[in-house]
């Protein structure tokens, strides 16, 4: 980006433009009406790749579940995963859990406010940091959002994708920044992208910098930014058991810490291999990841779910256990359990819909 792009705003008119605006337009959320850096940080890591309304109902049970930073701390993994259970990207769930002991450890329970102390917690990066400390203690600290590079590259008519300009759009968002009214600045830019100069069909008409906007000059607001081809999206076959045994019990094991679904339960299964069938590719799976052998029954449901870089298709069955005790080779924990018990556990999103069809299923549990 040209540096004489960014000395020609007119940043002093910009930053009253876009206060009035906020101060008229701004959106009415739950965190906004708080200055206590918990409340907000948590609010922070929820909605990373989460839309507002989404978020608010699993904010407003996460502080009645865990109303201190203190409580979180204390609180088993298990429950802080069933709390966020169905808001994905549950390593956000982990960290947040983690930071807050480590909050406690170093901190005493106490929100840190410096900069470099944030940014050490788990699941802390620059613009997370810079909307916490804004938000709570009012500190000019920028933020770097979707929304905030999205209005940067139109207002700057940046005509490439705004992962190959990233340090010069925060160099941007760092110049734009009200020092005297930071906290309402960050907050506007972040509602001026989600209301008004939206990814699609931006309402230019209402945009306080329609004026200064070099996009809405040139007509490009509807092609910025600019986007990178991505590559196909994979697609996963997985076979999965529902394994009984002769006490009407189901297992499930908990996932590695590390991954997509860390420390979740699930019905153990996996990849179907080229050429295998899925009843082949269950009763493998199994006596690799659990050292047991099981018959493979009638098939339960088939569940499609996509996840942001891949999609997957769990294939899934009713199995029987024949011999052997089940061991936790490629898991962190298994147990055994009955079909109400479930409920207490967190599982991912495609897995309720198993437990969904158990109970709508009429026929009993397989006895081999």
């Amino acid at each position: 980006m040209p540096e004489t792009k960014l000395k020609k705003l007119p940043i002093a008119k910009l930053r009253t433009a876009l206060r009035t605006w906020y101060q008229e337009s701004g959106r009415d959320l739950p965190w906004r009406q708080t200055q206590d850096p918990y409340a907000i940080w948590v609010s922070e890591i929820m909605l990373q790749q989460t839309q507002v309304k989404t978020v608010i109902p699993y904010y407003q049970r996460w502080l009645a579940q865990f109303p201190t930073i203190a409580s979180l701390a204390a609180a088993p993994q298990q429950d802080v995963l069933k709390v966020w259970q169905g808001l994905g990207y549950y390593a956000r769930a982990r960290n947040l859990h983690r930071a807050a002991q480590q909050v406690v450890a170093d901190w005493d329970g106490t929100f840190p406010e410096q900069f470099d102390q944030v940014m050490s917690l788990p699941g802390i990066g620059r613009t997370t940091a810079g909307g916490i400390l804004s938000a709570a203690f009012n500190q000019p600290t920028p933020i770097l959002d979707g929304n905030v590079k999205r209005i940067l590259v139109r207002l700057l008519a940046i005509q490439q994708p705004p992962k190959k300009v990233l340090a010069d759009l925060w160099e941007a968002s760092t110049a734009l920044l009200d020092p005297e009214y930071p906290r309402e600045f960050n907050q506007a830019f972040m509602d001026l992208g989600a209301t008004l100069c939206t990814p699609k069909q931006p309402q230019c008409d209402r945009c306080p910098w329609r004026s200064d906007c070099q996009a809405y000059r040139h007509q490009l607001q509807t092609t910025l930014p600019m986007t990178e081809q991505k590559a196909p999206v994979p697609h996963k076959q997985i076979g999965v058991a529902v394994i009984w045994n002769d006490q009407n019990q189901i297992l499930i094991d908990k996932r590695p810490q590390k991954g997509l679904l860390g420390g979740l339960w699930e019905f153990p299964g996996g990849k179907v291999e080229p050429q295998e069938s899925v009843e082949d590719c269950i009763r493998r799976e199994i006596k690799e990841e659990l050292g047991i052998e099981i018959g493979v029954d009638d098939h339960l449901i088939t569940v499609n779910h996509a996840y942001t870089h891949f999609k997957v298709t769990l294939m899934v069955h009713h199995c029987h256990h024949i011999q052997g005790e089940p061991q936790a080779i490629e898991c962190d924990e298994i147990r055994w359990v009955t079909l109400a018990e479930l409920d207490e556990y967190p599982f991912p999103k495609a897995n309720q819909e198993i437990i969904a069809a158990l109970r709508a299923s009429k026929q009993p549990a397989p006895k081999g």
